[in-house]
């Protein structure tokens, strides 16, 4: 999971409450130069955001967050900046839009950190974690349905369908049947109730996450559409980076990481297609350059200072001149749950 903070005293607007993944590597692979205008998708504690202030004396910066408490929260970094910093409270799959309304497009770099945040998981009454009991609840926008929703109405089928696709747990359909004979009862409403009961299904690994992990992360890219939103944020930032601006996209399961990889793929021309026998048809001219050959993954002394950070990995692309390619049917199945159906060994 995230952890998008910033502990350096020297940052605008003082110490933040978490550390920030493979800061770093981001600033490395972000390359950000003085009068740069700088959109980070995922705004958190502001982490990103203070390294980029502090890269330049002149550096802009819009951040963006789906969550209002962030937004909130960085009220006393906007009054530190001097006027560089500008908040905006939406989505990033819409970070084109937010970008070109407080003028900051086209861009010089765009960085996404991309799931859920330390301080979501800190907090119980938010609901994602198991680690605390608390309302069932998974919302970083704080509206809309719920996990709690999801789990009291949804179908046997479509609930192992969710957990199964985003969730990758190989007992999805005995955590549905569960799920769904425990809720005649009543309502499963807390993170507690939940997690024991996948634990009753799922057998613990002694030396792996607890049981109840890939169901609760299923849920909650179910909840927020996480996998859809980070397509729309790759196009969008394609939308509007300048050319020589830079890309980066940190991930931390295989699903986010599969879509940027993709992506990056497809816009840099590298992503197949044919064969020697039967050459590829030629594509649109490419609109991203790699910086990373392959993902970057934290060292071993960021592991061990913050766990969180032991399965990132971050992949960077450089903007050509070429035309924005645009929507990309290929790219937006991967992010869509598969029609229910039956599979076996679940």
């Amino acid at each position: 999971m995230t952890g998008r903070g910033d502990g350096s005293a020297d940052a605008a607007g003082g110490p933040a409450r978490h550390v920030p993944v493979l800061l770093g590597e981001v600033l490395a692979h972000l390359s950000p130069r003085g009068g740069g205008a700088y959109v980070d998708g995922t705004f958190g504690a502001g982490g990103y955001t203070r390294a980029l202030l502090a890269a330049a004396p002149d550096v802009r910066v819009l951040g963006i967050d789906r969550d209002p408490d962030a937004i909130a929260g960085g009220a006393d970094l906007v009054a530190a900046s001097g006027g560089r910093l500008v908040l905006a409270h939406g989505r990033f799959g819409e970070l084109d839009k937010l970008a070109e309304n407080a003028g900051f497009a086209p861009a010089d770099g765009v960085v996404l950190d991309i799931g859920v945040s330390s301080m979501q998981l800190d907090e119980a009454g938010r609901g994602f974690s198991f680690r605390f009991d608390g309302p069932l609840d998974m919302r970083m926008e704080q509206s809309g349905e719920s996990a709690a929703d999801i789990v009291n109405t949804a179908d046997e089928q479509v609930l192992a369908d969710i957990i199964y696709h985003y969730g990758e747990e190989r007992r999805s359909r005995a955590v549905a049947r569960a799920i769904v004979a425990a809720r005649t009862g009543a309502p499963i409403e807390t993170t507690r109730r939940l997690a024991e009961l996948v634990a009753g299904v799922v057998r613990a690994d002694p030396h792996g996450p607890h049981p109840a992990t890939r169901t609760f992360q299923a849920l909650r890219i179910a909840v927020n559409d996480e996998l859809g939103e980070l397509v729309r944020a790759l196009v969008a930032a394609e939308r509007i980076l300048k050319p020589g601006g830079r890309l980066v996209v940190v991930t931390f399961h295989s699903l986010e990481d599969r879509i940027v990889k993709q992506f990056l793929a497809r816009r840099s021309g590298r992503a197949g297609g044919g064969s020697r026998h039967m050459p590829g048809l030629v594509g649109p001219e490419p609109s991203f350059t790699l910086v990373a050959r392959g993902a970057v993954a934290p060292g071993a002394s960021e592991v061990a200072a913050n766990p969180r950070a032991r399965s990132a990995k971050l992949r960077a692309g450089e903007r050509t001149g070429a035309p924005a390619q645009g929507e990309d049917e290929a790219l937006a199945l991967l992010a869509r749950l598969p029609a229910p159906k039956r599979r076996g060994g679940r």
